[in-house]
């Protein structure tokens, strides 16, 4: 596959702090899932140990992992790289969705989460690991049994900083009441506004947490780079999501029309709109767009040198609002479950 050798801007901004007390972070993280696994079509351990470097150069510190992607190989390829840079980065991973003989559930009990942070700081060659997330609720263990199991290993000194992914507002209350957590990792971009509608940012904010977003570039789309699912790597994970395959994509390329034309008068991209939009949504969120190739994470890093104006600021808002997007953001046998 190779990758381009590229100049990679130093992050702009003021550092972000991840939870009320939690370390500070540069305002744009780095998600490491499509460096391991074939969601996005196939990776090279050799570029992405270069973005890695890179991102850790250009002032990215929040790195983000977990233990499912790759079957352990994300952790272990992260691992490879902080063994020689430790103190340069906030090292985030997550436990709870587990596979096995073809089979994928979720896993929130304080058994498994003991389990998996041992095999995780193993993966990863650390004696801490700085932000642990419950990647997924099983709908089945009280989310007070999975907190009050991480806040064990926070006093055995195993973590330092608790965190939940795709959770519910009335969940983060309950979970916060056991024990601070310091962010909560969800979907969010211009056409994913969840977080929003579901009163989880809200929440957020009234108890000191920071939302940390993955997918801010929608899994591509607004790049205005995918046209068609057939150009797609086979295996791609888009393939199947609703707001690509089946005519979802052809139905939302027209959102793509707002984003071009503010990009173009920035002299940026689309994507870099894109994370310049969840950005400006507060100081408080700290995206982690995803890339295995140094020249898109020059563009990303890009983005935290774009300042919006209110005025496209509310045209991006109606541009993508939740109505005009077309599919579900998850194919119904993986959304994510937050009860």
């Amino acid at each position: 596959m190779g990758d381009k050798v590229v100049d990679v801007p130093t992050i702009g901004g003021p550092q972000r702090r991840i939870g009320a007390t939690g370390p500070l972070v540069g305002a744009i993280g780095l998600g490491c899932m499509g460096m391991s696994g074939d969601y996005y079509g196939a990776a090279e351990d050799e570029c992405s140990t270069k973005v890695i470097n890179a991102a850790l150069d250009a002032g990215v510190t929040l790195i983000d992992t977990a233990d499912m992607y790759g079957g352990g190989h994300n952790e272990d390829l992260v691992g490879r790289v902080l063994r020689t840079r430790r103190d340069d980065a906030v090292l985030a991973t997550k436990f709870g969705i587990r596979r096995a003989d073809g089979r994928r559930w979720n896993d929130s009990t304080p058994e498994y989460a003991r389990q998996a942070c041992e095999a995780s700081l193993h993966r990863l060659g650390v004696d801490v690991i700085d932000l642990y997330y419950v990647h997924r609720l099983d709908g089945q263990t009280p989310i007070e049994e999975t907190v009050g199991a991480l806040a064990d290993l926070v006093a055995e000194g195993k973590v330092r900083h608790i965190g939940l992914s795709e959770v519910s507002a009335a969940n983060l209350r309950r979970a916060h009441a056991v024990h601070p957590i310091a962010a909560v990792q969800s979907e969010f971009s211009l056409w994913t506004r969840n977080v929003i509608d579901d009163g989880v940012l809200g929440t957020a904010r009234e108890l000191g947490i920071s939302l940390v977003p993955y997918s801010p570039l929608g899994r591509g789309f607004l790049t205005g780079t995918v046209r068609s699912v057939d150009a797609l790597p086979e295996g791609d994970f888009r393939r199947a999501n609703p707001r690509f395959a089946d005519g979802g994509l052809e139905a939302n390329l027209p959102l793509l029309d707002h984003l071009h034309a503010i990009a173009a008068a920035h002299d940026a991209t689309p994507g870099q709109i894109a994370i310049a939009w969840v950005l400006a949504q507060g100081e408080d969120i700290v995206p982690i767009p995803g890339t295995k190739r140094t020249d898109y994470l020059a563009q990303n890093i890009g983005a935290s040198h774009v300042k919006l104006a209110d005025d496209e600021l509310a045209l991006l808002d109606e541009a993508f609002s939740p109505d005009k997007v077309v599919g579900e953001r998850y194919p119904a046998a993986i959304m994510p479950v937050t009860r």
